[in-house]
């Protein structure tokens, strides 16, 4: 028999998973390639402003929802025994792995190049150089794995016996 909260888990997961997939997902396809056109100086700006926005609880909780939400799902998976486990878990590890690419690469990034904005002593030119590769890089990694992790939730909706 199945857990009562494992269907309402599966959905909340998957739906905080998919909006942060999304949210990436927009940086990599229309944010970041229009910046790629603006200033040096409108570029920082934007980015410092866009650090500043995402600082909310709107996103917190979406964010670690997903996490919270997926871990639920997966010890009502295990209790269970449902078949979603194994679609769990690797929607789980792929969540976690972005969660922690966003502790170690990006949000480092989105503070070096807040500080780069803050000191008169670097341009808008040099911080833009340190910050926008690397940034846009990982952050499409985010977005393939989120999207990875999404894909195996569905998966997990799907295999619900």
């Amino acid at each position: 028999m199945s857990d009562p909260l494992l269907v309402p888990l599966l959905v909340a997961s998957t739906v905080t998973t998919g909006l942060v997939a999304g949210l990436f997902y927009a940086f990599t396809c229309a944010v970041m390639p229009g910046l790629r056109r603006a200033e040096d100086a409108v570029f920082v700006a934007t980015m410092t402003a866009i650090n500043a926005a995402i600082q909310n609880a709107v996103f917190a909780v979406t964010f670690v929802g997903a996490l919270i939400f997926t871990g639920g799902a997966l010890v009502a998976g295990l209790a269970s025994g449902s078949r979603t486990v194994p679609w769990v878990v690797a929607g789980l590890a792929l969540y976690v792995a972005t969660l922690v690419i966003t502790g170690v690469r990006n949000v480092p990034l989105n503070n070096q190049i807040d500080a780069h904005a803050a000191d008169p002593g670097v341009t808008a030119t040099e911080a833009r150089r340190a910050f926008e590769r690397p940034w846009n890089r990982w952050n499409t990694v985010r977005t393939v794995l989120t999207t990875a992790a999404l894909a195996c939730l569905a998966g997990a909706l799907l295999a619900v016996s």
